[in-house]
């Protein structure tokens, strides 16, 4: 999908007025007191944000992933909790639209644009995050359907989300391991629940929660695609996006801590003259605006390659990889700007270094990312 230059400026300026009226007055107090947003996120409903990707014969927007990672981009400069909401979302509407069968397109996509049913994916488990092939969330045949049994873990949008993709093995017995894994979409309801919020360091707002799956009955019509055993490549495509995603997510907290460096050093002033003289500010501004143009860079590659259907785990990767470590270094030097002030919950800064580091987590660590890259590497150089 291709979206024009005209189309995405009235976009992003759509985004950037919503961002400025609707969540800047309130994001310092709902990230500090963890409250989920409920206004903002009846807003980004309305602005289409939960159909983003998803095509306009199903009632999405139909944007393409390069438009789509500068929305991301801008939101996580102001809040990056906000992008998870959606991006999560996403994840689960990318694999029934790029897999599923047209019957499901019909069915969910359309509620998924609208934000009527929101939700995301449900991966990982208490003893499995990186290893996706390692999971023991059960899925067993009883007559038409089957029997999910297992327990997820850091599943966001586990509390108010109303539908998951949930990874499940169909044949624990399958060897390779991955031709026994299956996705399924399920509702909450019987034998599906919430059972707790996980607390964490930052990414505030958003929730995290544990899912309980007790002989949660599913029918054979919600395995995404219509066939056993095809789960794990459909999650490992819908994760390009998501690491797309965490890519812009990492571009717009490098580039917030950057602007909060660059404002306060030529308001602060020691031993006679503004921060922003001192030879080692500039030094440290000088990084930070080089990483945060270099990541955005890998980053728009990443969504181009996405766009036009090639393969992309090795472009999503390095832009993963980069442009978290680069949100996470400018959040730190932005903080060292700032001094004492940046310890501060009065400034934003304590914010985005209390978000950076799960950056370098989700999606796939970034040592996961490393390895993904050289072994794409190697693939594509044969000698």
């Amino acid at each position: 999908m291709q979206t024009s230059k005209e189309d995405e400026r009235l976009i992003l300026d759509s985004i950037e007025q919503f961002l400025e009226r609707d969540v800047v007055p309130h994001a310092m107090e709902l990230e500090h007191n963890d409250t989920w947003p409920a206004e903002i996120v009846a807003k980004m409903s309305e602005l289409g944000l939960f159909g983003s990707i998803i095509e306009e014969q199903y009632g999405g927007l139909g944007l393409s992933c390069s438009t789509y990672a500068k929305i991301v981009e801008r939101v996580s400069r102001v809040w990056m909790s906000l992008s998870g909401i959606f991006n999560s979302h996403l994840i689960m509407s990318s694999c029934v639209q790029r897999y599923g069968t047209e019957e499901q397109k019909k069915k969910w996509l359309p509620k998924f644009a609208s934000g009527e049913m929101r939700g995301g994916i449900a991966l990982t488990e208490p003893n499995c995050g990186t290893d996706l092939q390692a999971i023991r969330t059960r899925a067993t045949k009883d007559g038409d359907g089957y029997r999910i049994n297992g327990t997820k873990t850091w599943i966001s949008n586990g509390i108010y989300g109303h539908c998951f993709a949930v990874l499940t093995k169909t044949d624990p017995d399958a060897d390779p391991r991955h031709r026994g894994i299956t996705l399924f979409l399920v509702e909450k309801g019987d034998g599906f629940k919430h059972s707790r919020k996980l607390e964490k360091l930052g990414y505030k707002g958003i929730d995290s929660a544990e899912l309980l799956f007790e002989d949660c009955y599913v029918p054979k019509e919600n395995i995404i695609g219509g066939i056993e055993g095809q789960g794990f490549k459909q999650i490992m495509g819908g994760l390009e996006l998501g690491r797309i995603n965490v890519a812009a997510r990492g571009v717009g907290v490098a580039q917030a801590s950057l602007d909060e460096a660059v404002k306060y050093a030529q308001q602060r002033s020691t031993f006679g003259k503004p921060i922003a003289e001192h030879q080692a500010i500039q030094l440290n501004v000088a990084d930070m605006v080089t990483r945060t143009e270099a990541a955005r860079l890998l980053t728009y590659r990443a969504a181009d390659s996405y766009d036009k259907g090639e393969r992309c785990d090795m472009e999503a990767g390095m832009a993963k990889l980069f442009s978290t470590e680069a949100a996470l270094k400018n959040s730190m030097d932005s903080m060292r700007v700032h001094g004492g002030y940046g310890y501060s919950k009065e400034f934003p800064v304590e914010r985005f270094y209390r978000d950076a580091p799960l950056l370098t987590i989700g999606e796939g660590t970034n040592e996961l990312q490393r390895i993904i890259i050289a072994r794409q590497l190697f693939a594509r150089n044969p000698i």
